[in-house]
């Protein structure tokens, strides 16, 4: 199977969204007074492309795409590790800012991968049925409606295994009902962008992909 620049592009950046947004979400933020990740910024691209790629080359695709975002952060995350565990130079001091800032505990690293997993195929999922059920119209609700979808299981999953036992209950909710409405809206926001891109995309590549009969099994990347 050949697949264009256009297509290799795509997947290159939703990697690269989803591997920033991994490290940079050790930093705080607070904006207008919400306490966020500094990872709010590029997170929520992840699932725009996420969209993109299921919209118009379909479930399978996206598929794909998304077991190879899973594959190359754990190959960074291994690497953090390794860089980690061996002996610093004598001379050098930032030993423990590095252990600091990428040496995530194997709770948090659990909880991010799960939730990656399961917010990114149920997105995925919600937008393929949905782009079935409606013919093909309405792009905007399908966007919209399969980021609430994914992006509250991602926020829910995560935060609550990371956190749970270390957080009062009802700061744990508020983090979870905070990170889900700021990602929808920024999902939200960009949907004049999302527009741009599916059609350019749809126009330039000769694609529209409605996934009629396949299976939405996450495992069956041989469909």
């Amino acid at each position: 199977m050949t697949y264009s620049f256009r297509f290799i592009t795509l997947v290159a950046l939703f990697i690269t969204c989803l591997i920033a947004a991994n490290i940079t979400a050790v930093k705080l933020i607070s904006v207008f007074g919400l306490l966020l990740p500094a990872a709010i910024v590029i997170f929520p691209v992840s699932y725009i492309l996420g969209d993109v790629l299921t919209e118009v080359y379909g479930f399978r695709q996206a598929r794909r795409v998304i077991w190879l975002g899973f594959l190359c952060n754990l190959i960074v995350v291994a690497a953090i590790w390794v860089g980690l565990v061996l002996p610093a130079a004598s001379f050098w001091d930032g030993q423990e800012a590095y252990q600091r800032i990428l040496g995530a505990t194997p709770r948090i690293l659990g909880a991010s991968f799960l939730a990656y997993l399961v917010g990114e195929f149920a997105n995925a999922f919600v937008l393929a049925k949905m782009k079935v059920a409606t013919e093909g119209r309405w792009l905007w609700a399908r966007t919209i409606g399969s980021t609430l979808v994914g992006q509250g299981l991602d926020s829910t999953i995560f935060i609550t295994l990371a956190f749970a036992g270390v957080i009062p209950l009802d700061a744990l909710v508020a983090m979870i009902v905070t990170q889900w409405l700021v990602k929808s809206a920024y999902e939200a926001a960009a949907t004049p962008l999302t527009y741009a891109v599916v059609g350019y995309l749809k126009r330039s590549e000769g694609v529209d992909v409605y996934d009629r009969d396949i299976r939405f099994s996450p495992l069956a990347l041989s469909d």
